[in-house]
Parts: C-alpha cells; structure tokens; sequence
C-alpha cells in the first residue's frame, strides 16, 4: 500500500508531461504538413545520386580498359 502512494503521483507527473509534450508539439506546428517533408527528404537523395551519376558518366575515360589475360596463353 506504501509503494501506491509513490506510483500515483509519479503516474499523475508523467501524465501531466505527456500532456504538456504533444500540447508543445501541436503549438509548435509539428503536424501540419506530415507529407511534404518525408517526399522532399526522398527526392533530395534522389536529385544527388542523378548529380553524382552524371559527373561520373560526363567524364570523359582517357585511359583504356585493362586487358584481361587467358590462362592458356600461359601454358604454352
């Protein structure tokens, strides 16, 4: 019966904090555009791999591809 007297207001503050937590992020406009900024995050991504994509093919390759030898040519 002792430890109620403890849980209870402990529960009671809790209470009052998760209260106060989701009252501050509604006042401080957390919810209203939920979508915009989850696709923007996406697309931004998407935008740098295309840039980093482009610079690699835009270069232009000035030393050949390395020849790739037979290992039968070595026995003979």
């Amino acid at each position: 019966m002792q430890s109620m007297y403890f849980l209870i207001p402990i529960s009671l503050v809790l209470f009052v904090l998760g209260i106060f937590a989701i009252y501050y992020a509604i006042k401080s406009r957390q919810f209203d555009d939920l979508d915009n900024e989850s696709q923007r995050v996406i697309l931004d991504d998407r935008q740098f791999r295309r840039e980093q994509l482009g610079q690699n093919h835009a270069k232009p390759s000035s030393s050949q591809p390395p020849k790739i030898q037979d290992p039968t040519d070595e026995q003979k």
